[in-house]
């Protein structure tokens, strides 16, 4: 049985490997396409193969960016490839058989870069619950335990780079899913500011604002890579944000300076309990942020401790929310010319859609201005703390079994489950500020265990930094899981 030889190597070295002639983008292709062939079949993650494409593009003349030659998976949501199917785990699409004609831009500046991408990788219907079990496929299966979640909504492109079969993989995030999948299958996850990433031309603000795009990936160089190579506004959107002078691939390793650091373990929801082995994680990384330099405190957030703060925030959102699920339904449908109902779709996506349907629109602005004020209470609190950062859990939660979001006498029993995985994630899709989840435990049997670090609005440049030190600081790339290469 062959090794992928590249599995260990970075997109960041396959890149300079590339640029000196050392090899080619047909052999890391090639070794990935091998990998991805062998490995695929144990862990569900790649349902969209197109391997010889890939290897065509590979032998060709690619662009010449800063991906040349650098495999890679792309989402099969949050973002169109032109000649490529697109389903979004929705049963309706892919009894159509919906091949778009065009891409996002997002994903032609990925290709401008001189990535090939070797696959579409599995996702829960629409990206609605945070693990990737969508009925039309089956469930992703973490590699550091195939009977665990890998999360989602991102959890293939997450697989697929855990298990070391690319470097990158194409991730979006409207409640955690670029972190959440990070987290669970031991990867950085880096979910930008509101308006870093294009996401025209189809939409302008998915999910009101709350959905940003970027990646998962094994490094934080590879990151900040990646946000070099696709970042920056398109035309027209509707909050562009330029992208800083200096690369942030030139903030890898740069000194962060004694930062002012705050951290909790407090979920904003108290009904949610952390696992006492991610407490243990977030307080040892506040312990070695001190050691580092940084000025360290335990805070509680205070817009997370009003239990009526709370309940409003989770009222507005499930509000919007049912209303984003039956307008992409309804997009969706007009796209494959005939409406989606019931049949086309999972019975929880249905049931959410229902809900969305009943909102009036003076009910949806009421909950979309309900979201902004959250917004503005959570900038307010972070000036009046007069901190750099925020660490605190990626999720309370160490990587669950598959099997607990789908219930045929309850159809909403997704997205219940849902409450007690992503709260310190969703508010940051709110306030649109970037989050990082970095791998920097692991659980006594050997599972991931992801902490997050959020910084000022356009702050990413804070983040690589002092990512890029507790890289060095608590290392984490001697680390594989048993499914790898």
């Amino acid at each position: 049985m062959t090794t992928n030889p590249f599995a260990n190597v970075d997109a960041t070295e396959q890149a300079h490997l590339v640029r000196d002639g050392e090899t080619s983008p047909a052999e890391l292709v090639t070794a990935a396409v091998e990998a991805a062939e062998r490995l695929n079949p144990e862990l569900n993650a790649i349902i969209h193969p197109a391997y010889e494409r890939a290897l065509a593009e590979a032998a060709d003349e690619l662009p010449d960016g800063p991906l040349r030659g650098v495999p890679m998976v792309l989402k099969d949501l949050d973002g169109l490839e032109a000649g490529a199917p697109y389903h979004g785990g929705v049963r309706a699409l892919a009894n159509a058989g919906y091949v778009p004609t065009h891409s996002t831009w997002l994903v032609e500046r990925f290709k401008q870069a001189g990535a090939v991408v070797i696959g579409r990788t599995n996702t829960p219907e629409l990206g609605l619950i945070p693990s990737t079990e969508p009925e039309l496929y089956g469930p992703v299966h973490n590699p550091w335990d195939t009977s665990r979640s890998a999360a989602g909504s991102s959890g293939g492109s997450a697989a697929s780079v855990a298990a070391g079969i690319v470097p990158i993989g194409h991730a979006g995030d409207g409640g955690g899913s670029i972190r959440l999948p990070a987290s669970l299958c031991g990867l950085v996850g880096l979910k930008p500011s509101r308006g870093r990433i294009t996401t025209g031309p189809e939409v302008g603000e998915p999910w009101g604002g709350l959905v940003a795009r970027l990646a998962v990936t094994r490094t934080v160089r590879d990151t900040a890579l990646v946000l070099d190579a696709v970042g920056g506004p398109g035309p027209g959107d509707p909050v562009p944000l330029q992208m800083p002078r200096t690369p942030y691939t030139e903030e890898v390793g740069a000194d962060p300076g004694s930062l002012r650091v705050a951290w909790t373990v407090l979920p904003p929801d108290p009904n949610v309990t952390c696992d006492p082995e991610v407490v243990a994680t977030v307080e040892a990384v506040a312990g070695v942020l001190a050691g580092l330099g940084h000025v360290v405190d335990a805070q509680d957030p205070a817009p997370w401790v009003d239990d009526n703060e709370v309940a409003s925030f989770t009222g507005h959102f499930i509000t919007a929310f049912g209303v984003w699920t039956a307008a992409e339904l309804d997009s969706l449908g007009s796209v494959i010319g005939s409406p989606i109902g019931p049949e086309g779709c999972e019975s929880g996506t249905w049931a959410v859609a229902e809900m969305g349907r009943a909102v009036s629109g003076t009910q949806y602005n009421a909950a979309l201005e309900g979201l902004a004020s959250a917004r503005r209470g959570m900038a307010t609190w972070w000036d009046a703390a007069g901190i750099d950062v925020l660490v605190t859990p990626t999720t309370p939660e160490l990587p669950w079994l598959l099997g607990g979001f789908h219930d045929a006498d309850n159809p909403l029993a997704g997205l219940i489950r849902s409450a007690s995985i992503v709260p310190f994630m969703a508010p940051f899709n709110v306030s649109g500020q970037p989050a990082i989840s970095l791998p920097l435990g692991w659980s006594a049997s050997g599972l991931p265990i992801g902490v997050q670090i959020v910084a000022r609005h356009g702050a990413e440049d804070v983040l690589i930094r002092l990512a890029s030190q507790l890289e060095v600081a608590m290392p984490w790339a001697d680390r594989h899981p048993p499914i790898f290469g």
